[in-house]
């Protein structure tokens, strides 16, 4: 079944690559990069139907005349750059705990934690593929939840629940041979700690 769930992948992108010739051009692209009005025009109809969409024309030109006056930085400038640094900062803070936050190694070591829970050789593949899923679902439910409640909220809501979830699920595995119950109480932690990695970081 596992040759057949990974060949499944290859799917989607067979499906992308046969339809993608059918799809109209950015009009931001024709209009901005190719400089073709014409040619923007008519992705724009195709688009969004018959009409007038001047407004929509004068949007994409605003945006190209902000982007000729706007200087490109290489990397070493945007490093110098003063204004920029509080950016900086956040940007390598959040891709340094997305690393860092513990989701491989809960990965790695769920199938052992299945293990020790005593389910059966042939359903842990399935749990594990329980998880996966659980991140797939809660990764779509959080963008939904980012219009309401913004990043900020779901960043350290996030990052909060999985670091209670990471404590947790190290005490259950601490006592898991003296109570027969932790391994389940540990099974539960590891779909919850991928549903807070969903959606937070």
């Amino acid at each position: 079944l596992w040759p057949w769930l990974l060949a499944s992948s290859g799917l989607s992108a067979l499906v992308q690559l046969v339809t993608l010739p059918f799809f109209p051009d950015s009009p931001s692209y024709l209009l901005i990069q190719k400089g073709n009005e014409e040619a923007g025009r008519k992705a724009i109809r195709k688009l969004w139907g018959e009409g007038d969409h001047q407004a929509e024309i004068d949007d994409i030109m605003k945006e190209k005349a902000a982007m000729t006056s706007t200087k490109t930085l290489r990397v070493l400038e945007v490093i110098k750059e003063r204004s920029l640094r509080w950016q900086l900062y956040i940007l390598i803070t959040v891709m340094t705990t997305l690393q860092l936050c513990g989701i491989n190694a809960i990965y790695f070591y769920s199938f052992e934690v299945f293990h020790t829970a005593k389910f059966e050789e042939y359903l842990i593949p399935y749990v594990s593929l329980g998880v996966g899923l659980c991140e797939c679902l809660s990764s779509i439910l959080c963008s939904t939840l980012i219009d309401r409640f913004g990043r900020k909220v779901l960043l350290w809501g996030g990052y909060t629940l999985m670091c209670s979830v990471l404590a947790l699920l190290t005490m259950t595995l601490s006592l898991q041979h003296q109570f027969f119950w932790m391994h389940y109480f540990s099974v539960i932690l590891i779909f919850l700690f991928v549903i807070f990695y969903g959606t937070g970081p």
